[in-house]
């Protein structure tokens, strides 16, 4: 992969609001959310968002390729003065590289695509090189699972309207019958070299659009592209114990590749429901459980219920207070690495409305009560 003349002018780092050492999930979490402010359908008419939504998608899709990612940080580490200590031109002033002596892969590899050597140089099997294949874009789904599924895990099936490998051309976007021909511009190999004194870049070629061949007779399903818009029923396992906002990848599913190379990924951003009852804190699930006065103070067992609809018993300790906390072990979220826990808030219900038996129980109780909770306060 040719490395570019913008990379020593841009700094995507900047561009998606990262620094130097993100990881690679930080990077796609700030890609995705400028993204989406960014995105025309939010902004119609704004061509300032617009421009910075595709500045955006450049940067991610150097940054967002590990590949890609190397060749840019050892690009911008040498600079454009790069070549100072290599041999110079007799009489020129300038300074002449020979790429071979560097070794092939690494900066080798590197030094060969930006001055000139790109596809004609040997390939590490030997042969010509050629426009080497390309990875397919990733592509991003949202899917809305239920609380319990989430928890229990589901198989299911997301239906996309995607770019797909043109069933016509069979991705060559050329017209059945015909074949793309060998750009004569730049002899197939996807660049041309622009010489600028000191440097020779290899910037794409304009005539092919850095693909080394031209179709004369485009398929007329997919205009040349060799892509089309289809859809499609991606059938997929969402394990148990996912989080709301989580995002599950799931290789090769996402957009196709071009001359040969892979498909990209589908990530699937997950959004789970939430439940009428239950919470989550963890691989631990959350209950409130109202009880009487009588059981709080007296304890006693109580009947809980589970996120499995069975029914455990919990045992409360005399004097139980209000917005307490008990643990049934092994009631929670299970997964491949833990299992949780359930746990359950105890909540006392005060009764509004009272017999008379029960207004005269209640204050024979405030009459024999000697301690004052509030003798403890200031």
């Amino acid at each position: 992969m040719a490395a570019q003349r913008e990379w020593f002018d841009k700094d995507y780092y900047k561009t998606l609001g990262v620094s130097q050492n993100a990881t690679a999930k930080e990077i796609t979490k700030s890609y995705r959310k400028l993204a989406r402010d960014l995105h025309p359908d939010k902004n119609p008419g704004d061509a300032v968002a617009e421009e910075k939504f595709k500045e955006v998608a450049s940067a991610y899709d150097v940054l967002g390729d590990s590949a890609k990612r190397k060749e840019y940080d050892e690009v911008r580490t040498l600079g454009p003065m790069a070549g100072t200590g290599g041999r110079g031109a007799p009489g020129s002033g300038g300074f002449t590289f020979n790429v071979d002596d560097m070794g092939e892969g690494g900066l080798g590899d590197l030094f060969g695509n930006m001055f000139g050597r790109g596809g004609q140089g040997r390939g590490r099997g030997g042969a010509s090189s050629g426009v080497g294949p390309r990875r397919g874009a990733d592509i991003t789904a949202q899917l809305t699972v239920d609380f319990k599924d989430s928890v229990g895990g589901i198989t299911t099936t997301l239906y996309l309207t995607t770019d797909a490998q043109c069933s016509t051309c069979n991705g060559s976007g050329a017209r059945p019958g015909t074949s793309p021909t060998m750009c004569s511009a730049c002899g197939g190999r996807g660049v041309v070299d622009d010489n600028q004194g000191m440097f020779s870049f290899s910037t794409p070629c304009r005539v092919c659009g850095g693909q080394g061949v031209r179709i004369e007779d485009p398929c007329p399903t997919c205009r040349g592209s060799g892509v089309e818009k289809r859809q499609r029923e991606v059938k997929t396992r969402i394990p148990a114990g996912v989080k709301d906002g989580q995002t599950i990848r799931l290789k090769g599913r996402g957009g196709p590749g071009r001359n040969g190379g892979p498909a990209g990924d589908l990530l699937v951003e997950l959004k789970v429901m939430p439940h009428p009852l239950f919470g989550r804190s963890g691989d631990n699930l959350t209950v409130t459980v109202p009880v009487t006065f009588s059981e709080a103070a007296l304890g006693g067992e109580i009947d809980v219920p589970t996120l499995d609809g069975t029914r455990v018993t919990l045992r409360l300790k005399p004097g139980t207070q209000t917005a307490s906390r008990h643990r049934v072990k092994g009631k929670g979220i299970v997964t491949p690495r833990s299992t949780g826990d359930l746990i359950v808030t105890v909540s006392v219900q005060v009764p509004t409305d009272l017999t008379d038996a029960q207004r005269a129980a209640i204050e024979q109780l405030a009459a024999a009560t000697t301690v004052n909770p509030r003798s403890s306060l200031p």
